[in-house]
């Protein structure tokens, strides 16, 4: 059973919120600094939270809220040691300063890797545990795509992640971790016990979308687990293959009072993810490159979508690779006038200050691009006439569009994901009007989902490459699928972590 809970002798529960996000790719050149968080602070941190945490709501009435510092990078390179040292040190500090907390709500996404630091959401979680104390409740919501190992698992007591892919249940997610903490805090049962079980198999994203079976059948035996009785919480995470860590793999994690129940889902659903691991395929058709604009130029299905998906910044690219665009700029039938093809997006400082300098409707000649990553193509120089300019972008900071003959690029001071209709409209582009569009992308998010009349995912090369076994891993544990056929019996048993912060006993399998 549960440990037993504390009476709370101060009325409303004292709860912290701390957190750091991002996913970090180890086969990217690029490198993250404390920045590219955009750190929030102190009663700021509960406007990120609105939709759940805004005045006057249940939750938020329901505790005494003691923010810390938030921050959320775009997906990237490598953090560096000196800004994961800053912004911890600043978490750490800023906890210090706090009268003693009942609970801890832990927002991160799982798959940051730091220079020099292994499994760098446990470090910063020890650090957390040293200052807050043992007897804290901590609860803990992730990206289904980071990565969870048994020590993370056993530091804290409540832990959830996404279960849609695109993650539409976010916020959704968010707000059930923080009401799972506050609810156990006024209700005084204490810790409750967790099921953890690794499961050898680690996939891209993009062949792990709950859209579509497998995915979609084995997330709906995650909600079924989380409704059994004596379960609070059920979890899949898919792990993260850009980064070559040992954690890094799948995990099933099934929290609640129940030990019968919590081990009999937490088996369930590793089984279920593991039978299926033959099954799993990308969500929609892929192709090279090539194969990818052919099929786009003959198609009279407008707009036509194409992921480059081997640069997408949302998994990790460093977003400045130019080998699609190289090859998209020598395609004359691409840079045909008669057509209406938009590429989204490559960083170019200089690209933009010189566009910016010569005006909409003027003729320029600039290079952009492979200032980070240039192992797959160099930095691309063209000619073309300054479309649109638009500054003040939280992610891009000014971005501009330089039309050649058809092709109309978008060029970004520094790098930015185009998910949204209004990320092209603002640049006076009209994508449902175009016949095809480009995205540093892997699959579609929603609006662009809805708006593609037909898509192709091209296999492209960069720091998130969709082909994970042409990377290089040396450091995941092995065996390991799709890195190793699948005929070998795994031990899907559950290691049982018990209700008590004390040093776990046996590795971290």
């Amino acid at each position: 059973m549960a440990a037993t809970g504390r009476v709370i002798p101060h009325g409303r529960p004292r709860v912290a919120i701390a957190g750091l996000g991002i996913e970090s790719s180890t086969f990217s050149p690029a490198r993250t600094e404390a920045a590219a968080f955009h750190p929030v602070r102190g009663e700021e941190i509960l406007h990120r939270y609105d939709t759940f945490l805004g005045p006057g709501s249940h939750l938020r009435e329901a505790a005494e809220w003691h923010p810390a510092l938030v921050g959320k990078a775009l997906p990237g390179g490598i953090v560096t040691a000196e800004a994961f040292a800053a912004l911890t040190d600043e978490i750490i500090d800023r906890l210090a300063a706090m009268p003693p907390v009942d609970g801890l709500w832990y927002d991160i996404h799982g798959a940051m890797t730091v220079e020099g630091v292994e499994d760098a959401e446990l470090v910063l979680l020890r650090r957390i545990r040293a200052v807050v104390g043992p007897e804290v409740l901590i609860s803990t919501t992730m990206d289904l795509h980071g990565n969870v190992s048994r020590e993370l698992a056993h530091l804290t007591d409540l832990i959830t992640c996404f279960r849609m892919a695109p993650h539409e249940d976010e916020l959704e997610t968010k707000e059930r971790g923080v009401r799972n903490l506050v609810d156990r805090l006024h209700s005084g049962a204490g810790r409750p016990l967790k099921a953890w079980i690794p499961v050898p198999v680690l996939l891209p994203g993009e062949k792990t979308s709950t859209r579509i079976d497998p995915a979609k059948r084995v997330y709906a035996e995650v909600y079924d687990a989380a409704a059994q009785p004596g379960v609070l919480d059920a979890a899949l995470w898919v792990g993260y293959p850009w980064a070559d860590e040992a954690r890094n793999r799948a995990v099933t994690v099934v929290t609640g009072d129940d030990e019968h129940a919590v081990v009999a889902q937490a088996e369930r659903i590793a089984r279920s993810f593991w039978e299926a691991a033959p099954d799993f395929a990308f969500v929609g058709p892929t192709a090279t490159l090539a194969e990818a604009v052919e099929a786009a130029l003959g198609s009279a299905r407008r707009p036509f979508f194409i992921s480059d998906s081997g640069d997408n910044p949302t998994a990790g690219g460093s977003g400045d690779v130019t080998w699609t665009l190289a090859r998209l700029l020598a395609d004359p039938e691409v840079t045909d006038p008669a057509r209406t093809v938009i590429y989204a997006s490559i960083p170019g400082p200089a690209a933009v200050d010189a566009a910016v300098a010569a005006g909409v409707g003027s003729t320029v000649t600039v290079t952009a691009g492979a200032a980070v990553d240039a192992v797959h193509e160099g930095p691309v120089t063209f000619t073309g006439v300054v479309h649109a300019i638009r500054h003040g972008d939280r992610d891009a900071e000014t971005e501009v569009v330089i039309r050649v003959g058809g092709l109309h690029v978008i060029v970004t001071g520094l790098r930015k994901p185009y998910h949204l209709e209004r990320d092209f409209t603002e640049l006076d582009l009209r994508p449902r009007a175009a016949d095809i569009v480009i995205v540093k992308i892997g699959y579609l998010e929603p609006e662009l989902h809805d708006m593609a009349a037909d898509w192709i995912l091209a296999l492209t090369p960069g720091g998130v490459d969709q082909d994970i076994l042409r990377l290089g891993h040396r450091r995941i544990r092995r065996p390991m699928v799709p890195f190793d056929p699948p005929t070998f019996d795994p031990d899907l048993s559950a290691r049982l972590i018990p209700a008590s912060t004390d040093a776990l006993e046996g590795p971290d399998e």
